[in-house]
Parts: structure tokens; sequence; C-alpha cells
């Protein structure tokens, strides 16, 4: 049988550890300190996990105690915005947006996601960046608002997921200036050229896959990543050619980091916003779902 959590010991144990002691957190909650005492072991013993490492009469958070005050924390959160939402007092100025974004989608499209919530109505906005079927799982249990990912979830990843198109943006190969011969007779001058591929979890990397298999032409893979951050520093360094959309690397070009060696006809870069039905929505990333272009 799963334990069963005492919101009130949940939220000593958010005071304590805010606190950094039971005597400063006792004083905040007019509550003595042995009773503190007695319901922080309690609260323990109830998850079957120690919180707090006890050195010299300090209480120190150990790894789960961190994990606990990050849920404490945003449980109360989502308490209150419950009791405004209820009672129809919602304040756009306190609003909270949490946005979770693959590695591979360029931060500049990111951006542009965060100034359009903005516009929207002030508010404050967490960016969470990981992988596609970890943030897809926070997404359906509501641990984010929003999901950025360059490909449209399917039923499998979820029933009650919603995905509508932001962007579909035409991918180049860029690199460095040392590659600027490519430029002639391109794209057949890419044949065994090194690039710098997305990996194989990627959609457009199976894209890329079946572009250069039907120009009859072979890849030579020198490193793959999902980091387009990352893909750019190789770009850069010389280390080969990268296929990418031009907001991708637009900084790195007006540099003369990277030069655009010519597009990839028919090969492009699409870009969905993901969201989970919900009784209750947030109102700014509903709206971003509505409206939204980039």
């Amino acid at each position: 049988m799963n334990p069963w959590i005492n919101y009130h010991h949940l939220n000593y144990f958010r005071v304590i550890a805010t606190e950094g002691s039971i005597a400063k957190a006792s004083v905040k909650l007019r509550l003595g300190q042995p009773t503190l005492s007695a319901q922080l072991k309690q609260f323990e013993d109830t998850l079957e996990v120690q919180l707090f490492e006890r050195k010299h009469k300090k209480l120190i958070l150990n790894e789960s105690g961190r994990m606990a005050l990050k849920y404490a924390n945003e449980i109360f959160r989502l308490g209150a915005e419950m009791l405004e939402v209820l009672h129809d007092r919602m304040d756009s100025s306190r609003a909270h947006v949490q946005i979770g974004a693959l590695d591979s989608v360029p931060k500049a499209v990111v951006l542009k996601v965060v100034k359009a919530a903005l516009e929207i109505a002030p508010c404050s906005i967490s960016i969470l960046e990981g992988k596609g079927d970890e943030l897809i799982r926070q997404l359906s249990l509501h641990q984010i608002d929003l999901f950025i990912a360059n490909y449209s979830p399917s039923s499998i990843d979820g029933p009650n997921l919603f995905a509508r198109s932001l962007a579909k943006i035409p991918v180049s190969m860029y690199g460095a200036p040392s590659f600027k011969n490519l430029r002639k007779n391109f794209p057949k001058s890419l044949d065994k050229v090194p690039m710098i591929l997305p990996t194989k979890d990627s959609k457009l990397r199976l894209d890329l896959e079946h572009y250069f298999e039907s120009a009859n032409q072979s890849l030579n893979i020198v490193a793959e990543t999902q980091d387009t951050s990352l893909q750019k520093l190789l770009g850069v360094d010389g280390m080969g050619i990268l296929p990418v959309t031009e907001i991708s690397v637009r900084d790195s070009v007006s540099k003369g980091d990277l030069i655009d060696l010519g597009r990839l006809p028919g090969v492009f870069e699409e870009i969905f916003l993901v969201s989970a039905s919900r009784k209750i929505e947030n109102p700014i990333s509903s709206r971003l779902m509505k409206s939204l272009q980039i």
C-alpha cells in the first residue's frame, strides 16, 4: 500500500528545508521545536525515506530531500493557482508557464515561443530541455504545459496529446569557410564529405538519409548529436558540414564562422507545439496553442 501524504507534514518539511533549521522553522510556523521535530520524523517514516543529513545539529538536505522539496514547492504553487482559477481570480501577472523543448529544437525557436508568451501577459516561464519520451511523459502528467518538438507525437505516445505545426523551415548545409568549394556543383558536391548529423531518433536524420540515398550519394558521418549548439561548435571547428535551418546558425553566419553552402531541395524541419488535455487549462499556453506562428 502506497503511503498517503499528509500535506501539513509536507508543508512543515518545506518550511524546515527553506529556513535551514527546525529552530527557525518553528518560529515561522509558531510551533514548538519538539513538536515540529516529531512531525518531521513522522513524515520521513511515512515516506520511508530520510530527507536530511543530520550533522552537528544541522539539517542538510540529501538527494531525496532536494527532490522532495522540488515537488513540494510545485504542489503548493499549483494549489494556490487552483484556488485562483476556481474563484475566477486568476491574475495574469502571476501566471506561470512551463515549457519543455527537445535538445534538437533551435534555441531561436524556443526564444520566439517565450517572447510570444510574454506578449500575451506578464508571466514567469520555466524551460526544460530533454529527450522526447521524458518530456512527453511530463506533459501527460501535467508537469509541463507545452512541448516544443520537431515531430508530431503519435497516438501511441499519448491519447490526449494535441499538436499543431508552428513552422516548416527549409534545411541548408552550412560549414566553416574552408568548405566554400562545395558551393560549386551543389548538392552533388556533398558526396562523401564529412558531416555532423542529428542522431537516428530524429525525423530530420531519417529525411536526410532518404535524400542522400535517393541522390545515390554516400554519407560520411564524423559526429552525430541532437544538440544544435554542439553541432554548431563542431561545424565552426571545421570537423564537418551540418544540415540545419537558417534560424539555427544565423549568429554564426553573421560572424563569418559558418557559411551557407546551399539549400537541400525538399528537406524541411517542421516544428510542432504540443499540449495535453487537462481540466483546467493554463490560459497563456492555451492562447499559444491556438494562435502562435513563427
